[in-house]
């Protein structure tokens, strides 16, 4: 009689560990990037305006925005790694159940952090540095774009399922897809509508819809990753979910809270230097895009592997993702540093504007080596069991070092000593988590179910790995 086939391992359980970096960084890097490409893009158009005060509205705007796409990005880590552990384990319909159960859990979660932005929305501005004419501006645009933030925490939660699978392509075409909407509405609404900034607002929205559209369609017809679910299925998986999503979204809630303050701090030299500020955060996305996507790109990588209870490729996954964010970044600097004199003139900066982008494209841009490595180990700690350290390292270097970093550069230097204050502090923490998280991997034991598996017949001797 035939030996019944076991169940099917993922397909990051083979093949070149630096190949699949190499590919789900820069299919997520190339989603993401485009997507910012159209911040971009929209900051430009508004940029046509002349108006700084709409710019610096944009800024403030975006730094409400980022808290609560940290959040969503913390939902997404959570599904990555509980389906890409499963997926590794072979078991495709708990994959699926905790798929399903990601999504109603992200909807949920969403819905109510929008409600209670939405109802202090006017203090967190003014606490973020806006006021009079510029914090109203900020306050419309939010209203009409949060609405819609749900839907764009679906998209990264489905991407994120997309990613535990391996399907790095369809992945980047979601985020490409919606993106390349935004791109033809926003000249549309903004100049051809007259209606401005608003214009920009509803191109964000109808781009969101776009978003959570594609991704359902590609979880339901192509991969069958959503479906029924009970209750008791539901809260059962909520457990290790937010085991997971709650240290996960903490930790994501740090970079925007460290970016609020150095608005803030920004704000103290006047418009420009926050409209050069607005300009550097779009920058920072767009050029080291592959930087922002290796924590969610290598996740799935991780989890499939750790779920097989292949801890070698654990390893090599975890050095070669280090190896490739320094290549990247590298490269990425180089770019900026030459484009640095375009950049200032694209988007129409005074002398502070320029300041502050050209101390972030001549040398604090450097500092996202370490950045990297930080976002490297923070994958490897809320995937394979620790997100409470990254939670710990990630709010060392937003919430101690960066602040009093930044304050005590900006006294002699401006608002460019606030940049550089910045990239400091992702030097310090960045290079601390990098070495904690090769250690943990090193003597990471491999999970119970996986080792049983794996295990010999009684007498026999376990091989060396």
């Amino acid at each position: 009689m035939a030996e019944r086939e076991g169940p099917r391992r993922g397909k990051f359980t083979e093949g070149s560990t630096m190949g699949h970096v190499v590919t789900m960084t820069l299919t997520a890097a190339a989603g993401l990037m485009f997507m910012f490409l159209i911040d971009a893009a929209t900051l430009f158009w508004v940029s046509q305006l002349r108006d700084e005060t709409l710019m610096a509205a944009l800024g403030f705007a975006w730094t409400i925005q980022f808290f609560i796409i940290g959040s969503g990005i913390g939902l997404a880590i959570a599904t990555s790694a509980l389906v890409s552990r499963s997926i590794g384990e072979g078991s495709h319909e708990q994959a699926r159940r905790q798929a399903t159960s990601s999504v109603l859990i992200a909807l949920a979660v969403q819905a109510v952090v929008v409600v209670a932005v939405l109802l202090w929305l006017r203090p967190l501005l003014s606490l973020a540095g806006a006021q009079g004419e510029t914090l109203e501006v900020a306050a419309r645009f939010l209203w009409i774009t949060l609405p819609s933030t749900p839907l764009m925490a679906l998209g990264m939660v489905g991407g994120g399922v997309l990613r535990a699978l391996g399907d790095a392509w369809r992945a980047m075409s979601v985020t490409i897809g919606a993106g390349l909407v935004a791109m033809v509405l926003d000249p549309i609404m903004i100049f051809t509508l007259g209606l401005g900034i608003d214009g920009a607002a509803i191109a964000m929205v109808i781009a969101r819809v776009c978003l959570a559209g594609l991704v359902m369609y590609f979880m339901v017809r192509t991969h069958d990753m959503l479906g029924a679910v009970k209750w008791k299925q539901l809260t059962g998986i909520a457990r290790p979910f937010f085991a997971i999503a709650a240290p996960a979204t903490l930790t994501q809630m740090s970079t925007p809270f460290g970016n609020a303050l150095l608005t803030a701090l920004v704000a103290g030299f006047g418009d420009g230097a926050v409209a050069g500020w607005a300009v550097v955060t779009r920058l920072t996305v767009l050029a080291f895009g592959g930087v922002f996507a290796l924590s969610g790109a290598i996740g799935g990588i991780l989890g499939q592997n750790y779920g097989a209870g292949l801890m070698m490729r654990v390893r090599c996954v975890y050095r070669d993702a280090v190896l490739f964010c320094a290549i990247y970044t590298v490269l990425a600097w180089g770019a900026l540093f030459l484009s640095r004199d375009l950049v200032v003139q694209v988007f129409n900066l005074g002398p502070e504007g320029g300041e502050v982008v050209t101390a972030f494209v001549g040398l604090a841009a450097g500092g996202f080596i370490f950045t990297g490595a930080l976002f490297v180990a923070n994958a490897a700690f809320n995937t394979l069991g620790r997100p409470l350290w990254s939670t710990m390292f990630n709010w060392s270097r937003d919430a101690f070092f960066m602040l009093p970093l930044a304050w005590a550069l900006s006294l002699p230097l401006g608002a460019a000593g606030v940049v550089y204050g910045q990239a400091l502090a992702g030097v310090v923490v960045g290079g601390a988590a990098s070495w904690v998280g090769w250690r943990f991997v090193q003597h990471l034991a491999p999970p119970v179910r996986a080792a049983a598996a794996a295990a010999p017949s009684r007498g026999a001797k376990l091989p060396a790995e």
